[in-house]
């Protein structure tokens, strides 16, 4: 009996020792070579409650790179289509003529966005050849797989750094706002949190839409205008150096924050990517607290347990113990800053920083291969691939 028992084929494993399995990996990729072991392997694999996997990053080429494991996914999407962005398991997909939709690669059910690009150009008073979309920033207040007719707000923002922010309910765009004499020009980044639709200024200012009955945007109130005390560079900085900023808003858990990137050249470019050589030297998180009055920012040493991942075109945060490999008070971020006929490597300036103890790591270990540049149209974004495929 003991030695019939040695012998046993793996296709017998107990699904709970396959449980223990699963949930020890992270990449997604890695789960689906476990199921195609065997039939028992993928059906036991199905009754299984797993963490939800790593993050893919979607690279210039069309390609998308996973994460930490480095392998290159090549998924099939229509012809013609360019990735603009993505929210959760959906990108953002754009053609040519301006036709537009959120699409699940895996399961190819779409969600239309009609014109939203021809929305945008309707706006401008006085347009430009040189005015082009540089990003979309994407988000819901709640999850689209659970509420398919849930709003969607974008903000797109043009080479002339002004920014027009739509409101869609599928499948068509509702309202749109560009006021060239407001503040909302300077809008850099946008975030539902508790069902209201906020706008962050690029000069930290915090803005809360209201909208009417018919998804209209009725008007914009400043409610932080300043960061006050806490403006500045971070000590750790030069005050001699010059530095490029970039802000996001993004909600994490019950709070509203503004995380502050500074990017400095850590060499002077002789190329023609004016980019090349910028790297991430801080990162700084602060907390909207609204229930004062007047409503400021507060400096934030925490996440809460949850981990971040920091996008031009979406943010994301996950409570890291309900996920597989994610480190809890962390910010992934990635090169989301060049300009598009730059196409820039997204792990050129990509990281890992620890709130807790304000330290860089790199997004992917040494021994992951990183993969070569490769020139294309899509747009830096995290994806989250549903966790069965």
């Amino acid at each position: 009996m003991m030695e019939a028992a040695e012998f046993r084929p793996w296709s017998d494993l107990p699904p709970e020792l396959l449980g223990l399995v699963l949930k020890r990996l992270p990449s997604l990729a890695d789960r689906v070579r476990l199921r195609a072991v065997c039939h028992p392997w993928r059906s036991n694999s199905r009754l299984q409650t797993l963490p939800l996997p790593f993050p893919w990053l979607t690279l210039p080429d069309g390609t998308l790179l996973g994460i930490p494991s480095g392998e290159i996914h090549h998924i099939s999407l229509p012809e013609g289509a360019c990735c603009q962005g993505s929210i959760d398991n959906l990108l953002f997909l754009m053609h040519n003529d301006g036709v537009c939709y959120l699409m699940n690669p895996f399961s190819k059910t779409r969600l239309q966005l009609r014109k939203l690009a021809k929305v945008w150009k309707r706006e401008i008073y006085d347009p430009e050849p040189r005015i082009n979309p540089i990003f979309y920033n994407l988000v819901v207040p709640f999850p689209l797989d659970s509420s398919p007719c849930s709003l969607l707000a974008a903000l797109i923002m043009d080479d002339g750094n002004w920014g027009t922010l739509c409101i869609s309910q599928s499948p068509i765009v509702t309202d749109s706002f560009r006021d060239d004499k407001h503040p909302a020009k300077l809008l850099c980044s946008v975030a539902f949190f508790d069902g209201k639709l906020y706008g962050l200024g690029g000069f930290d200012q915090l803005f809360i839409f209201e909208l009417d009955k018919d998804l209209g945007i009725s008007s914009m109130e400043c409610i932080i205008d300043s960061m006050g005390e806490l403006g500045g560079i971070p000590q750790s900085l030069s005050e001699e150096k010059a530095y490029m900023i970039r802000r996001y808003l993004v909600e994490c858990g019950d709070r509203l924050l503004m995380v502050k990137r500074w990017i400095h050249p850590i060499a002077r470019s002789t190329s023609d990517d004016f980019f090349e050589h910028n790297r991430t030297v801080a990162l700084g998180v602060f907390e909207a607290d609204l229930g004062t009055d007047p409503a400021g920012w507060r400096t934030v040493n925490d996440l809460d347990g949850h981990a971040l991942f920091l996008g031009q075109h979406s943010s994301k945060s996950l409570r890291a113990g309900e996920c597989s490999g994610y480190q809890e008070d962390c910010i992934y971020f990635m090169c989301d800053y060049s300009w598009p006929k730059h196409s820039a490597n997204p792990l050129r300036d990509a990281g890992v920083y620890n709130i807790r103890n304000q330290t860089f790591m790199p997004l992917m270990s040494g021994t992951a291969a990183v993969p070569p540049h490769h020139a294309g149209q899509w747009r830096p974004t995290w994806f989250f691939p549903p966790e069965a495929v």
